[in-house]
């Protein structure tokens, strides 16, 4: 069995020869879209040397007095020429006359009868309150960087660049599948042995939280045929990942890391040392030019989101380039139990407090407990030889 560490370079090293598309879309529907290409200024910017505050602009000199004339509001631009003794009221983002080099802000200075003059004490020097041409980003500069993910600031950037369409990857593509005997849809009321098929929407909603593309493909039940059936069928359609909760452990029942080996399926690895989440299956399919990753999750709905947040997003960040899972610093307000040697993923409340991060964790830690997962607002990193930390010890948290 291989630790953690390990398992997720492999799946790093599978998911890095993936080939994502590229697609050219709207800028305004590019939101969290990771950009497939540099954005490169198509000219100057700012285009032109203007006033980053409102006031007056005006050639210095050691005086403290001008007289006003005219004004410069922006995109309203024309032409003025002011001597030593002469200043002009400008908005900010208003374009410069061309012998102004410095603009006095109009908290800065007091009008007399159409005379400027100084405000004492007011620190006045050359240059004051001017963006320069080019000072953000000169002509043909790289504006916004490949493998950027897109957010609001990020499109004022590429739409400055003149871009009203950019190039993205194209979303990755999921398939999502529960197996069990005792599932049953969402919307029947669970009598004797049986649940609602929670783990789909779990997992297809973590897959939507990164943006990329989900099929929910329901569930099966615990018929070897009928998965096999199944899994034959979606290793034929054009998906990238294929998700699987159930069926991978060790019992009588669960057929899925064989079906996979038969369908043609590679074993890259099973069972991690982990809790939760112990028994994930990692396999790759190919066929001609087509890859698709397996992950065979655990079917504990706690188990198999956990699997979710420490092994595929991680691997689909570093797919496209994106920063690596923040992990937090926080001071542990309980006791935990940790007997054995596996990285535990502990559920916890992660607060801040005097500007110090603090985690509690009161849970039962049970894989199956659904309400237990939604209340906790992180995971509790404990390391393979840790044992049961103290409150008062610092831990690593990943918020989730």
């Amino acid at each position: 069995m291989i630790n953690y560490s390990e398992a997720l370079e492999i799946i790093k090293r599978e998911i890095s020869e993936l080939k994502p598309g590229i697609e050219e879309i709207d800028l305004l529907d590019s939101y969290n879209r990771i950009i497939a290409e540099d954005v490169i200024a198509d000219v100057d910017l700012p285009p032109f040397d203007n006033s980053a505050v409102d006031g007056y602009a005006l050639a210095f000199s050691e005086r403290n007095e001008w007289k006003v004339k005219g004004e410069i509001s922006a995109g309203n631009y024309s032409p003025v020429a002011i001597s030593e003794d002469e200043a002009v009221l400008i908005t900010t983002g208003g374009k410069l006359p061309g012998n102004a080099d410095t603009v006095v802000p109009v908290e800065d200075v007091e009008i007399n009868n159409g005379t400027l003059r100084l405000k004492p004490d007011v620190f006045f020097k050359k240059g004051l309150n001017i963006r320069r041409k080019g000072s953000d980003l000169e002509l043909n500069k790289i504006a916004v960087p490949a493998f950027t993910k897109i957010k609001p600031k990020t499109a004022a950037a590429i739409a400055s660049c003149g871009r009203e369409k950019v190039k993205v990857f194209s979303k990755l593509k999921f398939a999502v599948l529960a197996t069990g005997d005792e599932l049953i849809p969402v919307g029947e009321k669970p009598a004797n042995d049986k649940i609602r098929v929670s783990n789909i929407y779990s997992l297809y909603m973590a897959v939507k939280e990164q943006n990329h593309s989900a099929l929910n493909l329901g569930f099966v039940k615990d018929d070897r045929n009928l998965i096999k059936e199944k899994i034959r069928g979606v290793l034929e359609s054009n998906i990238d990942f294929l998700i699987t909760t159930g069926g991978v452990s060790v019992g009588k029942y669960d057929f899925l890391k064989d079906v996979f080996e038969e369908l043609g399926v590679r074993r890259k690895f099973w069972k991690v040392n982990i809790k939760p989440g112990k028994p994930i299956y990692f396999g790759v399919f190919e066929n001609n030019d087509k890859k698709i990753l397996i992950f065979g999750l655990p079917g504990n709905p706690v188990s198999s989101l956990v699997n979710y947040k420490v092994f595929i997003e991680p691997a689909i960040d570093y797919l496209f380039k994106q920063k690596e899972t923040e992990l937090i610093t926080a001071v542990l307000q309980n006791n935990l139990k940790k007997r054995d040697g596996k990285r535990h993923f502990a559920r916890g409340i992660l607060y801040e407090e005097n500007g110090v991060w603090n985690v509690t964790s009161e849970f039962s830690q049970s894989s199956g407990n659904l309400v237990e997962m939604s209340a906790s607002n992180c995971l509790i990193v404990l390391p393979e030889e840790i044992r049961n930390p103290q409150k008062g010890d610092s831990v690593k948290c990943i918020k989730i």
